[in-house]
């Protein structure tokens, strides 16, 4: 297939060079499109359908739609209805499937398959060794597709359709990422067309995850899905300040949205004096009160800030030509558009409607106390303000020490000016940790499009992280998404999942204990450690195995661990590099591990994860996160006693 695209002479089908390059760059990305991935198999599973039914046909099922020479199929993408059945035939409903086959792989060659004969009341039910295997395959470098593994509760939120946004609770190892990635493949494959032309875009909590991530969808054919996190939605200024906790909180609340829209709003001045409006010999008058009318309907409408602004000058303009035509004169469009251009009606215009710009309107709220009392009032208290206010203030946008929080303020007052343009679909994973702020920046992403949200709960590790999925759809733009729960864990141990579930009662009481379909004797082992030298032992112990190593460590731990694995002569990496099989380990601030998963992880000192955080329910949720990044093995050293809550 990609030698044929190859081949194409597209010399004589062109009729110029502009039809010519972007017919060669179509070509471009058909031929990457159709790329060979090393040791990713094509099919990987076949449906034979019942001879009532499909005229009895077989299917293969893989990663993509492949044809022969003459153009009949020979795999059926997965996304394809006549594949469905592969994730959801049971007994109990089998799709009229008579024959389910896995094929297992090694290194890319054939060397297993298994067979369910789903029709069959003779053969007893059993679990797939061919699924639990690929589950348990090490996992050396990025994070892989999930096609040949998908569930039937995961299916049904993948083939969900476009017009909703999904929202989706799930804990760790219950594959909630995996199922965000493959919705967009599916909905790229289902509505591509329209896709292609509203955009579609995946945003991840930091970039360590996005590097992760990335190989997923070219994986499956899908290159034009951006990827980027929610700072780099909001990078108006350069971010180089951080806030205390209490300014972030405030910053990141819901009411500052106001605060800003009376902002926005306060630098409309009604106009006190009539406007003379010269056009040759004639002088046309509006009075004062019939512009006001003009300026309070504008603000009545509660339009975006610059399209009113752009809006007055010719509603003004008509009013003008209103008296024309009253006393006798028949302007047309162009009259009306000159008028609008008028040098009083500028004036007029700047006046009353004066240009505003966000950086500068946020820099005043943060930096005068009378500006930001005044449309702070009834929202925030006196501390509120307080807190929100720069000790020493900037002189300008440029030298201002702006923080995470501040950009996110800056994005909301530039909607608040000029509207944000919005993409067909939004995947947000991490949600739990977004304020209120942040998921109205990603809310304005999708306004006319749908979102696929995912997180977990008990994984928010910031101290404004979202209570429950309802307040954050509601600040998102989307109250009427449905919420989908993953309770089937696949990736994390039982024995390691039940272990971190300990702490799920001390800070997310009621929320569902994750059920891990998997268990690995042995996968759990905690011990005390005498230092670093205990630390780098134990990661030599891990590299025994096969698959990733990682070794998740308290923030301020980083440099004396990597100074050790040095000393020991142990290469390690930092997340976001990609693992070979000369060089396993990688390195993990406990503030960076999620959303990472390792074959094997050793955790160092929990007590100190916990009381790093500024509060201990936000140190308790970083250590279940630190807790669950293992697939096959967790090793718990603690140079100080474990948290209680663990016991």
């Amino acid at each position: 297939m990609r030698e044929d695209v190859e081949s194409l002479d597209i010399r004589d089908v062109t009729a110029n060079w502009v039809n010519a390059a972007v017919l060669e760059a179509q070509i471009s990305e058909r031929i990457k499109a159709l790329a060979d991935l090393a040791h990713t198999p094509l099919f990987f599973g076949r449906l034979d359908y019942l001879q009532t039914t499909q005229e009895g046909r077989r299917f293969y099922i893989g990663r993509r739609h492949v044809h022969d020479g003459d153009g009949d199929p020979m795999v059926i993408d997965w996304r394809a209805p006549v594949s469905q059945p592969f994730y959801r035939a049971s007994r109990k409903d089998a799709m009229d499937v008579a024959l389910r086959r896995r094929f297992g792989y090694t290194g890319g060659d054939l060397t297993a398959y298994e067979d369910e004969h789903l029709t069959d009341p003779t053969e007893t039910s059993r679990t797939s060794r061919l699924l639990q295997a690929e589950i348990e395959r090490p996992r050396v470098g990025p994070m892989r597709d999930i096609v040949a593994t998908i569930q039937p509760e995961q299916d049904e939120i993948v083939r969900s359709g476009l017009s909703g946004t999904v929202c989706v609770q799930g804990g760790p190892g219950t594959g909630k990422t995996a199922v965000g990635l493959h919705r967009v493949a599916y909905l790229l494959y289902a509505h591509r067309e329209r896709l292609a032309r509203t955009g579609t875009l995946v945003i991840g909590p930091n970039q360590s995850f996005l590097q992760y991530i990335e190989q997923v969808l070219p994986a499956l054919g899908e290159l034009e899905v951006k990827q980027a996190t929610v700072g780099d939605l909001v990078a108006h200024v350069e971010v180089r300040g951080t806030d205390e906790a209490p300014a972030a909180i405030v910053k990141g609340d819901a009411r500052m949205a106001e605060v800003l829209r009376r902002a926005v709003r306060s630098h409309v001045t009604l106009p006190a004096e009539p406007l003379m409006v010269v056009r040759g010999s004639r002088r046309w008058r509006i009075p004062a009160y019939e512009l006001e009318e003009i300026v309070q309907e504008l603000l009545d409408r509660d339009i975006r800030y610059g399209a009113a602004r752009d809006a007055l000058p010719q509603r003004i303009a008509h009013a003008v030509l209103v008296r024309m035509e009253q006393s006798g004169e028949a302007p047309d469009d162009r009259v009306q558009d000159a008028v609008a251009r008028n040098a009083a009606v500028k004036v007029a215009v700047k006046a009353i409607w004066p240009q505003v710009d966000p950086a500068k309107l946020v820099l005043r709220l943060l930096s005068d106390p009378d500006f930001l009392a005044e449309h702070a009032d009834g929202l925030l208290t006196a501390d509120e303000q307080k807190v929100l206010l720069w000790v020493k203030p900037p002189r300008s946008v440029r030298t201002a020490l702006w923080s995470a929080a501040d950009a996110v303020l800056i994005d909301e007052a530039n909607d608040l000016v000029e509207r944000t343009h919005s993409l067909g679909h939004v995947v947000l994973d991490e949600a739990q940790d977004l304020s209120p702020m942040q998921y109205r920046a990603v809310g304005r992403r999708c306004t006319t499009g749908s979102a696929t949200v995912l997180g977990d709960l008990a994984q928010g590790t910031t101290p404004w992280s979202t209570a429950s999925w309802s307040e954050a759809l509601a600040h998102l733009g989307k109250p009427d998404a449905a919420v989908e729960e993953l309770t089937a864990g696949f990736r994390v141990p039982r024995e390691v999942i039940a272990y971190a579930s300990r702490l799920l009662p001390h800070m997310s009481p009621g929320l569902a204990e994750v059920r891990s379909v998997r268990e690995s004797p042995g996968a759990l082992e905690i011990r005390p450690s005498a230092g670093d030298h205990d630390v780098v032992t134990a990661c030599l112990a891990s590299l025994r195995h096969e698959g990733s190593i990682g070794l998740i460590a308290p923030d301020a731990r980083i440099p004396a661990l990597a100074s050790a694995l040095a000393d020991a002569g142990v290469p390690h990496l930092s997340p976001g590099e990609e693992t070979t099989p000369d060089n396993r380990l990688t390195l993990v601030p406990a503030s960076l591990a999620k959303g990472l998963e390792y074959d094997y992880v050793v955790l160092d000192d929990p007590a100190s994860v916990v009381t790093a955080e500024p509060d201990e329910r936000t140190g308790l949720r970083r250590l279940y996160v630190a807790l669950t990044r293992a697939v096959s093995g967790l090793t718990v050293l603690h140079s100080s006693p474990l948290p209680w809550q663990l016991a």
